[in-house]
């Protein structure tokens, strides 16, 4: 009974000619390496976050009355309600990270040249698509970083030249952030933006089957457009292993290798805020996007004021038209990352550098600690044997919220230099000069100070040094 049903499904189905054609499909041997799971690790993260998303949907209500407060039922109260939360948070993190693996690893081996021109240029309206699923899920905690997040993504928006204005009233629904903001952004999350992932993958996949899969690069090996398609289709032909069961052993494994290192993640730090309820009358709030935005939050607040509008607007424009553009301008030759220093150099670099700005955003030393002053007490080391004058400096250096800014016994701001050793670096006169005048990111106190608290702040910090080391000497006399 079971056999006639099996063949009356194939009969009218041909499941067995399109299993050959996809799951079964021929691939260079080669391709059965670790290198080549990142490709269906970011497909098993999407799965997550899908089947994540639809769960937390059936709670989570978009409204700026209710969103918050559901997620705190869904943290607090709901079965479970947590762990979906930090699955489907940390299923985002692990997607973008994987997917710019995969999209590095496809342009170290050469996996966008002829004839897989479009699906490179599928992988990267994909990427993009992820990043806006990561930034309208942020969205979605509409919490207090989520609110002014919102509200800077706007200001970038609006400097957009003649069509500023009219880009923010589409991005907030509205001249302002409210509940048709929250709306909007919650249609782009749900269905706008997975939508078109739906269809992207749908493409890349048939491109792949269509186009084979790129062959592990050999040094020497070019890419001739005249003769690349019949040699791969010979070397498929005569040595390719179908996809299943010979090379998809390696995807399972990193796949569920995956699943519980985001199950592992999920349950040890749990899920992403919310933090405090959105509040607009709080202006001293510090937002701070998730990891994938960190380098561009530090690389606003590094950057002098004249090059912001370069960065936001002419930048990623520039960015995304150069990946564009890839596979049209080195479309031929050679494959291997061994004989593209240039391309190795490219990466390396970009890693360097995105990866120092991600950890500079991490704990933000340019933003003052705006309770520093209050929070936090002087260190005892640096108030034995000290005289009442210098005592008194002590206490000014807390009232005026001079450690908002500098650390003092690595407590405090580090907006400006640490206050430990600073006698070793100015003299009296100097430190004299500072207070009074200002100067670097630091404001002129002359008019906040009287001359008698000048005198008291400057003899304290003449004793913070070490007792070995002498203070600062001016040679200049």
């Amino acid at each position: 009974m079971l056999k006639s049903i099996a063949l009356w499904l194939e009969e009218r189905l041909n499941i067995t000619k399109l299993f050959e054609a996809t799951a079964g499909h021929k691939v260079p041997p080669s391709t059965n390496s670790w290198f080549y799971v990142l490709g269906s690790g970011t497909l098993i993260c999407f799965v997550i976050q899908i089947i994540t998303g639809i769960c937390l949907a059936f709670v989570y209500v978009p409204s700026t009355s209710e969103a918050w407060t559901s997620l705190q039922y869904l943290n607090h109260q709901q079965f479970l309600g947590w762990f979906l939360r930090a699955m489907h948070n940390w299923g985002s993190n692990f997607m973008v990270a994987i997917m710019s693996l995969h999209l590095v690893q496809t342009f170290l081996f050469g996996a966008y040249k002829y004839p897989r021109e479009l699906t490179w240029l599928s992988g990267v309206f994909l990427f993009l698509c992820t990043l806006g699923m990561a930034f309208t899920g942020q969205i979605m905690r509409f919490d207090q970083d989520a609110y002014w997040g919102l509200g800077i993504g706007a200001s970038i928006t609006g400097r957009m030249p003649v069509i500023g204005p009219d880009m923010v009233r589409i991005l907030l629904a509205g001249p302002i952030i409210a509940g048709e903001t929250l709306s909007r952004f919650f249609t782009l999350h749900v269905f706008i933006i997975p939508g078109l992932i739906i269809a992207i993958v749908s493409m890349h996949l048939r491109l792949v089957l269509n186009k084979g899969i790129n062959e592990y690069p050999t040094p020497g090996k070019l890419v001739n457009k005249a003769t690349y398609v019949e040699e791969y289709e010979a070397h498929v032909h005569k040595e390719g292993v179908p996809f299943v069961p010979n090379v998809i052993g390696k995807d399972l494994i990193f796949g569920g290798c995956l699943i519980l290192a985001i199950v592992g993640c999920a349950v040890y730090f749990g899920p992403a805020g919310p933090t405090g309820p959105p509040n607009p009358t709080l202006i001293r709030a510090l937002p701070k996007p998730d990891f994938y935005f960190l380098p561009i939050f530090a690389s606003l607040a590094l950057l002098p004021d004249y090059m912001e509008t370069f960065l936001l607007l002419v930048a990623p424009v520039i960015g995304i038209v150069v990946l564009l553009l890839v596979p049209f301008v080195s479309g031929t030759g050679e494959k291997s990352y061994r004989r593209r220093p240039i391309a190795v150099l490219t990466v390396l670099v970009a890693f360097l550098a995105l990866g120092l700005l991600a950890w500079l955003g991490t704990y933000s030393p340019w933003s003052p600690k705006m309770d520093a002053w209050s929070s936090l007490s002087v260190p005892t080391e640096f108030l034995k044997g000290r005289s009442p004058l210098q005592l008194e400096g002590a206490i000014l250096i807390q009232a005026k919220q001079c450690r908002n800014c500098h650390s003092l016994g690595g407590e405090g701001g580090m907006r400006g230099p640490a206050l430990d050793v600073v006698a070793t670096r100015l003299t009296r006169d100097q430190l004299i000069r500072q207070v009074i005048q200002g100067g670097g990111n630091m404001p002129a106190y002359g008019k906040n100070l009287k001359p008698a608290e000048v005198d008291a702040v400057v003899s304290f910090m003449e004793t913070l040094r070490p007792n070995y080391q002498p203070g600062a000497k001016d040679f200049s006399r």
